[in-house]
């Protein structure tokens, strides 16, 4: 990946989507939740301001000369370090990207902005959405996802509702779940209620895996997370690891690859080794360098290092 790319990166593994070449068209954590589960820390600003916040045309000139170069993924994820559907250019984007390659595009998003039908015009081009309901009711959802005030809970599911009902493309819907949070009974049969209504063509189920953006969120061990699936939906399945088998050996400036990565997502040394394709030894040779450079550090997640960038 060349330092000249300012709005995409990877590709990396995908525990959805395979090898995805990420795409991030708003500023870093401009968006209309500030989750306390997020990866990438508290939002800074939070907003229902649809706007061009990056230029669709310089988008579409980094992916070219990617796609020129060889690019192979498995996707090309529109998601990065913010909600994606606050871009009022998203759909002339994906346009832009479906006349020049055959890779299907997702959209990772937090689903909030669905119940304005422009942006479900937006993103009807897409081969797949994929939102999030972490949530059955107001006031979970205060709780857990902290929405902007002009966005409610039944605000939400009316537009993923809206956006079944229109969308020919794949919904896959994620459910993050956290103890003490949304994992009671009484909450969960709520969100099992929603999700009926949504009607998604998959549901699946995550939970803290890397730093979050409050303390105190802990993952949920698996045999918990396999039982609650089978009280959400039929088509719940419990998100895996990364496959180490989806990798690209990156060649070229991979500190400036890697330290692209890292500062949409904190990655284990696992994840760092299998996105781009490196060995244990010289992935940490990187590191190194990037730590004593000051952009790059390390934290302790539940025993596990994840290395985050500025």
């Amino acid at each position: 990946m060349s330092d000249k790319n300012q709005y995409l990166y990877g590709p990396v593994p995908s525990r959805r989507l395979g090898l995805s070449l990420g795409v991030d068209i708003v500023p870093f954590k401009t968006c209309t939740l500030d989750c306390i589960y997020c990866q990438l820390g508290k939002t800074t600003c939070k907003t229902i301001e649809r706007k061009e916040y990056v230029p669709v045309g310089d988008v579409l000139t980094e992916l070219k000369r990617l796609l020129d170069a060889g690019l192979q993924a498995d996707y090309i994820t529109i998601g990065g370090s913010g909600e994606p559907t606050l871009h009022s250019g998203l759909g002339r984007l994906i346009d832009g990207i479906k006349k020049i390659t055959s890779i299907p595009v997702a959209i990772l998003t937090n689903g909030t902005l669905f119940y304005l039908p422009e942006v479900r015009a937006d993103c009807a081009a897409a081969d797949v959405i994929l939102p999030s309901l972490d949530a059955g009711d107001q006031q979970t959802f205060d709780t857990v996802n902290r929405p902007h005030e002009q966005i409610t809970f039944d605000r939400l599911v009316d537009g993923l509702c809206a956006l079944k009902n229109e969308y020919p493309g794949q919904i896959w819907l994620e459910v993050f779940c956290i103890d003490r949070f949304n994992t009671d009974s009484p909450q969960l049969a709520k969100i099992a209620s929603a999700i009926k209504k949504i009607r998604p063509d998959k549901v699946h189920l995550n939970t803290a895996v890397r730093p979050t953006a409050e303390q105190g969120v802990e993952k949920i061990v698996p045999d918990k997370l396999q039982a609650i699936a089978l009280q959400l939906a039929p088509n719940c399945e419990v998100i895996a690891d990364f496959a180490s088998s989806h990798c690209q050996k990156v060649t070229n400036n991979v500190p400036q690859t890697l330290l692209s990565m890292l500062k949409r997502r904190p990655c284990s040394l696992n994840d760092i080794c299998s996105a781009l394709g490196l060995d244990a030894s010289n992935a940490l040779v990187y590191l190194d360098v990037l730590k004593e450079q000051g952009v790059v550090w390390s934290e302790n997640k539940q025993g596990k290092t994840f290395f985050k960038a500025h």
